[in-house]
């Protein structure tokens, strides 16, 4: 099976977290899975990651640090994504040589071509629907899925407010994956391994 969802984790990681994540990966559709946790030191981010790395190799899953390539070098993760506001994309790029490395492009086609000159692995575009995790998000047109599949020889990750009733409308206009977070761990009827198997 393809392996078409890029996972982003919860903001706070909750006590039964591992193993939900664990059952979840074991879905095979996974190909990322991208730590991000705001307002937390580097040390309890490396201490959460190495616990979450484990799991990531038993499932080759890519592991993808949010914002902090510094953690990526510790702890030899896959990859770093960064956003417009964290830092230098070209300094990543040349610090992780040979990971991969991804960017928040929003809903611009500037953007879009400033991280290819940067030599970015994938980008994400959106927010294409409402999202619980960034309700200000800057919002995206579906057409700029077309646009990009067309000029934009990389990876591109479809974000936003993304779950089982709208991904089809992204990935049939051009993504080759789709961002999930709040669908899979703040869903109110469904339990993390429930939610990942309504997404086929």
């Amino acid at each position: 099976m393809k392996k078409f969802i890029y996972l982003i984790s919860p903001n706070k990681i909750y006590n039964s977290f591992y193993n939900d994540l664990d059952e979840v990966l074991s879905s095979k559709k996974i190909k990322f899975f991208q730590l991000r946790l705001k307002n937390k030191k580097d040390n309890e981010i490396i201490k959460i990651s190495k616990k979450i790395k484990k799991i990531t190799l038993k499932h080759k899953v890519k592991l993808i640090i949010n914002d902090n390539y510094k953690i990526v070098k510790k702890i030899n993760a896959d990859g770093c994504h960064l956003g417009q506001a964290d830092g230098s994309i070209e300094k990543a790029r040349i610090l992780l040589k040979g990971k991969i490395l991804g960017a928040t492009c929003h809903n611009s086609k500037k953007l879009c071509k400033l991280a290819l000159k940067s030599r970015v692995n994938y980008i994400a575009l959106g927010s294409f629907f409402n999202s619980k995790l960034k309700p200000n998000a800057i919002k995206a047109k579906l057409d700029l899925l077309k646009w990009a599949k067309k000029n934009i020889k990389k990876k591109i990750v479809a974000i936003g407010g993304v779950n089982n009733k709208n991904f089809k409308k992204l990935l049939v206009r051009g993504a080759n994956y789709i961002a999930i977070s709040s669908y899979i761990w703040n869903n109110p009827s469904l339990k993390p391994v429930e939610a990942i198997k309504k997404i086929k």
